[in-house]
């Protein structure tokens, strides 16, 4: 599918980005923080399945190659531009009316926690058409009732082709939802969100 004149609009009047992965995403969002421009102007909010009490070197790793400030959240932050946020392992990520952050304890879903539904339907109530929501690939169904909620309250929603992407059960879970205006190769992904 072609980029058209639409999705830049949309993507050029997001306040916030959110990026949700599990098994085959990493090597795409570690290139995406390598790639996004420092003077973005947007949040940037990353949620990445992760196994269950593992301490994981993500944050550094991203952190040293990121083009903008990277750090993971703690609860009840504030929320700021030109900065990449990673939901921390072994709790859910919301996003409130203040425009804070509020970490969660409560169940897995979907196996994971962190839970992408769990951040991008707190995300569709907060900023309605002024987000963009991608998701990449991952082995279950985690992010596509949240992805549908963002695309309900306007929000411009990307899912990386199926065919595309190492394990393709998240993204097409989201296609077969309707709840993607545009599938998009990560080349595709990577040209969008460098503009």
């Amino acid at each position: 599918m072609a980029l058209d004149k639409s999705i830049y609009d949309r993507w050029h009047n997001s306040e916030i980005l959110l990026l949700g992965g599990s098994a085959g995403s990493f090597k795409l969002l570690f290139h995406l923080v390598q790639t996004l421009p420092s003077n973005l102007n947007k949040t940037v909010l990353i949620v990445m399945h992760r196994k269950r009490n593992f301490l994981s070197e993500v944050e550094k790793l991203f952190a040293e190659n990121a083009s903008m400030l990277l750090r993971e959240i703690s609860d009840k932050d504030k929320i700021n531009r030109n900065t990449i946020y990673i939901v921390p392992a072994n709790y859910h990520t919301l996003i409130e009316k203040d425009y804070s952050f509020a970490l969660d304890v409560s169940e897995a879903l979907w196996y994971s926690k962190p839970s992408i539904d769990v951040t991008f339907e707190s995300a569709s109530e907060v900023y309605n058409d002024r987000c963009t929501a991608v998701l990449f690939s991952g082995a279950n169904q985690d992010g596509a009732q949240g992805l549908l909620k963002l695309r309900n309250a306007g929000s411009l929603t990307i899912a990386q082709s199926p065919e595309d992407a190492i394990m393709p059960e998240m993204p097409q879970a989201a296609i077969d939802l309707n709840a993607v205006d545009y599938v998009l190769t990560a080349k595709e992904i990577y040209e969008l969100l460098k503009k």
